[in-house]
C-alpha cells in the first residue's frame, strides 16, 4: 500500500512514477477524491459527536436543576441519528477506499529503466561460461523421462498438466538442492523456518497477493484459506500487526515451501518441463529491515542466490527489471538467470525484490526510530532458488553425451557421494 499523504502531497510525482507501471492518472485522482471524502466524512462525524457530548452535558445539567430538557433530549436524538447514518457512509467509503488503494502497484524506484515489458530490462552482470557441447544438448524433460527420474506423462494422468513425479536419483537430486540451499543461506545468517502452506487471506492481501491476483492462486472451498503461491507470504506475514524492537533489525528468515499456482494466463508457456509448474519446491529468502538499509540488503540477498549458482557452477547473468516487467509489490527487482542450454537463453531462476514499506504498510508491521517514533520497516524478499528451475538447469548443463548427468561436486556430499547419474531401471 502506498503513503496517503505523500500521494496527497504529491499526486503529480505519483501520476508521472506510476504511470510507467500502467497506473491511469484518473485512477490517482479517484483515490485522492475518494481519500478527501473520507476525510471529509470523518470532521463532520466528530463534529457531531462534539455536539452530542454538549447536549448530554446540556441534559445532565437540566435534569440536575430540575428543568424540562425535552427539547435538548430530540435535539440528542437527532444529532444520533445523524451520527449513525455518517458511521455506515464512513465505514462504507473506507470499505472502497481500502479496495482502490489496495489494486494500485508499488511506486517503482527511479533508478531502475522505464518500459512496457522485458525488453526495457537492463543486464546488470553475468557470472560463468556456458559450456560449448561437442553434441546436440537435450532439454531437461527429455533427459529427465529417458532416465527414468522425472516422469510427467503419470502425473498428468494423477493430477494433470503441468505437474510431475521425481523418482529415485530424481527425488534425491531435487532434495539435494534444496537441503544445500538451505544449509548456505543458514551459513550467511538467515534463521531457517518451516512455515504453515496454507494463510487467510489477510496474510495474501498483506504481501499483495490479493485483492488483484485472486486468479492466481488456489483457494479452500468453502473456508478463508489459501495454498502458499510462495513462503514469501507465511514469512513476511509473521510479524503482521506488531512493532519489532530496533535491535532485532535486520531480520533474515529462509524456508523451503511447496509453491502453489494456478498460472492463470499462461496458457501455452512452457508446457513441457519443470520451468511453470503448478506446484513446485523454492527455497525463499525474506528480510526485514530500516529503510536506509534496504538498498544495500537487496545486494546481498542478490548476492546470496548468485552464491548458489556460482557454487553449482552455473553460468547466469542479473538483470534489473524494467517498471513494466516488475511484480506488483516490488519497488526495484534482480532478476537471476540461469543458463540453458537446450534453449540457447538464459531463463529466471531467482527474483530478488525490494518492497520498501508497500508490504510492510499493508501487513502493519512497524519499529521505532531513533526518536522512538514508530515507523514502517522495509520488507525484501528472494528466490534462493526456485528448486526445479534448478534441477533442470543441472541436468541441462550437467548433461554427458552418454546420456547420463554429472553431478555438480557442490551436491556431492548430499547425495552419498554419487558422481553422476545414470539410466534408472
Amino acid at each position: 500500500m502506498l503513503d496517503m499523504k505523500d500521494m496527497r502531497q504529491n499526486p503529480e510525482e505519483y501520476k508521472t512514477r506510476l504511470a510507467t507501471r500502467g497506473v491511469k492518472a484518473e485512477e490517482i485522482d479517484a483515490l485522492i477524491a475518494k481519500d478527501k471524502e473520507r476525510r471529509d466524512l470523518l470532521v463532520e462525524t466528530e463534529s457531531l459527536k462534539k455536539k452530542r457530548n454538549d447536549v448530554s452535558e446540556a441534559i445532565a445539567q437540566a435534569k440536575r436543576n430540575k428543568e424540562d430538557a425535552t427539547e435538548q433530549i430530540a435535539a440528542m436524538r437527532e444529532v444520533g441519528a445523524k451520527i449513525k447514518e455518517l458511521d455506515e457512509k464512513l465505514t462504507q467509503v473506507e470499505e472502497e477506499q481500502l479496495d482502490m488503494a489496495a489494486r494500485i502497484p508499488n511506486m517503482p524506484n527511479p533508478t531502475i529503466p522505464v518500459g512496457a515489458d522485458e525488453d526495457a530490462n537492463e543486464e546488470l552482470y553475468k557470472v560463468g561460461t556456458p559450456r560449448q557441447f561437442n553434441f546436440e544438448p537435450k532439454a531437461h524433460w527429455d533427459l529427465g523421462e529417458e532416465l527414468g527420474i522425472l516422469d510427467f506423462d503419470r502425473a498428468a494422468k494423477v493430477s494433470g498438466a503441468r505437474f510431475v513425479y521425481y523418482k529415485g536419483l530424481g527425488a534425491r537430486l531435487e532434495r539435494a538442492v534444496y537441503n544445500f540451499m538451505l544449509d548456505e543461506h543458514a551459513n550467511e545468517g538467515y534463521t531457517e523456518v518451516i512455515p504453515p502452506y496454507i494463510v487467510k487471506s489477510q496474510s495474501m492481501f498483506g504481501t499483495g497477493q490479493f485483492p488483484k491476483f485472486k486468479d492466481q492462486v488456489y483457494q479452500v472451498n468453502g473456508e478463508d484459506m489459501t495454498l502458499i503461491p510462495t513462503a514469501e507470504v507465511p514469512l513476511t506475514n509473521y510479524y503482521r500487526d506488531e512493532v519489532i524492537p530496533t535491535e532485532k533489525l535486520p531480520v533474515y528468515f529462509t524456508a523451503l515451501s511447496p509453491s502453489f499456482r494456478s498460472e492463470a494466463g499462461s496458457a501455452g508457456r512452457d508446457t513441457r518441463g519443470l520451468i511453470r509448474m503448478h506446484q513446485f519446491n523454492k527455497v525463499e529468502m525474506v528480510k526485514y529491515t530500516k529503510p536506509e538499509e534496504s538498498y544495500k540488503e537487496l545486494e546481498k540477498m542478490t548476492k546470496n542466490a548468485g552464491n548458489i549458482m556460482e557454487k553449482l557452477g552455473l553460468p547466469y547473468h542479473v538483470i534489473t527489471l524494467s517498471t513494466g516487467d516488475m511484480g506488483f509489490s516490488a519497488a526495484m527487482t534482480h532478476d537471476l538467470e540461469v543458463w540453458m542450454p537446450a534453449q540457447d537463453t538464459y531463463r529466471e531462476i531467482s527474483s530478488c525484490s525490494n518492497c520498501e514499506a508497500f508490504q510492510a504498510r499493508r501487513a502493519h508491521i512497524q519499529y521505532r526510530d531513533e526518536n522512538g517514533k514508530l515507523q514502517f520497516v522495509h520488507t525484501l524478499n528472494g528466490s534462493g532458488l526456485a528448486v526445479g528451475r534448478t534441477v533442470a538447469a543441472i541436468l541441462e548443463n550437467y548433461q554427458n553425451e552418454d546420456g547420463s548427468v554429472t553431478i555438480p561436486e557442490a551436491l556431492r556430499p548430499y547425495m552419498g557421494g554419487l558422481e553422476k547419474i545414470t539410466k534408472q531401471d
